[in-house]
């Protein structure tokens, strides 16, 4: 579908995002970032290092990397202005003369004045608060929008926004994605709140064209819809955050789909994290074809891939891990911020070849480096196992339902090998079969087989991965002793 752009976020070339960027980020540095936040003020000084030093993106190499290691003060990472600083700044004083002291006073209050607080989940570590002002969530409104327009959504449909009430950007993302396109959106809370049969009943009521979820509880709750007699024949979009979306599971999503009457669904995955305070989406790709990547913001954050050995940035299209940038943030912001997620297929400043929007896009499938673990698994010693493979070969298995993959050490002995248990509901009665498929398509991508494949049924297996209680279900349980 073409795409007639109208705003340089996603009309630009390469050379004016640059220069667009760079003059971004030139304004950002010097006026709030170094005078206000304590990190980054200190780290400008420890590197003789000045705003001024920084005047592209380019320069940004000058910086070392941020992660979240160094969130050990999460206040040294907010923009608190001093009063006696921000008063003899020029933009201060030119706001003044235009707007008055009283209406300066009050926009400057609403752009810096922390007013909400999201925080990551603390899965791998403990949880970082990030703080949002009123002109954060005007971003947050405003990049809603945009994805909801990359969805191809309509104002007077009518949403399902089924992310957990939780203070985290998954939920706030698609809250202020209604208020940013005017849409009718309704807020269930996921499996928490309203219970499965709660949801269901819900969806009934409402008939939504569209429903905002994590894949595994949206999954789940078409399961029990469809076997309770629900049939959501309204449905045309499903958009999907939180978790990743391997191909098997938009098969499986839009099977089921079909089954409940709804087989022309568009399927779209997000991605989004805590520190880059707003998410991204795919935009509306033709049926059967390949998605299109995240479509980022360039007016927001500036993205880079990295060698994630060497911290060099890659070329476009290359592998690496993704590097954010704030442009324009108040409250909590970041510097090259590394994310620990990798993407295969690297950024893109071509044309989508989809909507025609020219924003810079990530390429291929997302893996979290610590998922990627080191296993002693038989005599392979100290064999590292990509658990993002694993996952994707699990989804992409046919008859196979939800599953859960366990690592835990042989006879629960700490100085034994580690095995592997992979937990699954059969979708066939031949579980044999099924068994000696995943055998082999575990050997085909890695050195071992699981050592056990235990086939449970649906509410076992809804229990066992935490569906409806956890803010992300458990796909990987480590049960191995912790050292100590």
């Amino acid at each position: 579908m073409s795409h007639q752009a109208k705003n340089w976020w996603e009309s630009s070339s390469r050379d004016e995002l640059h220069h667009r960027q760079g003059e971004l980020l030139r304004h950002f540095l010097k006026n709030r970032v170094v005078p206000f936040a304590a990190y980054y003020r200190k780290l400008f000084a420890d590197h003789d290092l000045s705003a001024d030093d920084i005047q592209s993106t380019d320069d940004l190499t000058k910086l070392p990397f941020t992660s979240k290691r160094h969130f050990e003060n999460p206040k040294d990472f907010v923009i608190i202005p001093d009063e006696d600083v921000l008063k003899h700044q020029w933009s201060t004083i030119k706001r003044a003369i235009t707007r008055g002291p009283t209406r300066a006073k009050i926009e400057l209050e609403e752009e810096l004045r922390p007013i909400l607080l999201t925080s990551t989940t603390g899965r791998s570590s403990a949880p970082v608060p990030f703080l949002y002002t009123k002109h954060d969530l005007h971003q947050l409104e405003v990049g809603g929008r945009r994805m909801m327009e990359l969805c191809q959504s309509d104002p007077a449909w009518r949403h399902i926004n089924a992310f957990p009430f939780a203070p985290h950007l998954a939920f706030w993302q698609a809250h202020y994605a209604s208020l940013g396109y005017n849409a009718f959106m309704v807020a269930s809370g996921g499996g928490k709140t309203m219970g499965t049969e709660g949801n269901i009943r819900l969806i009934d009521k409402i008939d939504p064209d569209a429903i905002i979820a994590m894949p595994t509880f949206l999954y789940h709750l078409l399961q029990e819809g469809a076997a309770a007699g629900s049939r959501w024949k309204n449905l045309k979009r499903l958009v999907l955050g939180g978790e990743k979306v391997p191909a098997g599971m938009r098969r499986k999503l839009r099977d089921l789909c079909t089954e409940m009457g709804a087989p022309q669904v568009a399927i779209m995955s997000t991605y989004g994290f805590t520190e880059a305070k707003v998410a991204w989406t795919e935009c509306m790709a033709p049926a059967g074809a390949e998605p299109s990547g995240f479509h980022t913001y360039p007016d927001m954050g500036f993205v880079e891939i990295i060698d994630p050995e060497s911290g060099e940035r890659v070329p476009d299209h290359h592998p690496g891990e993704i590097v954010i940038t704030h442009l324009d943030s108040r409250g909590t912001i970041v510097l090259r911020y590394r994310t620990g997620d990798l993407i295969d297929g690297g950024l893109s400043h071509e044309p989508c070849p989809y909507c025609g929007r020219r924003c810079p896009r990530l390429i291929g499938k997302i893996s979290r480096v610590s998922d990627i673990q080191r296993l002693n698994i038989g005599k392979l010693k100290g064999t590292l196992v990509d658990f993002n493979r694993l996952e994707n070969l699990l989804d992409d298995t046919d008859n196979l339902g939800a599953w859960q993959m366990e690592i835990r050490k042989r006879n629960d002995d700490p100085l034994e090998s580690d095995i592997l248990i992979v937990h699954a509901v059969a979708m066939t009665d031949d579980q044999e079969q099924l068994r000696d498929a995943v055998n082999e398509r575990f050997r085909s991508v890695t050195e071992f087989s699981p050592n056990e494949i235990v086939f449970h049924s649906w509410d076992k297996m809804r229990k066992m991965q935490g569906v409806g209680k956890e803010l992300k279900e458990k796909k990987v349980v480590d049960h191995r002793p912790k050292e100590t």
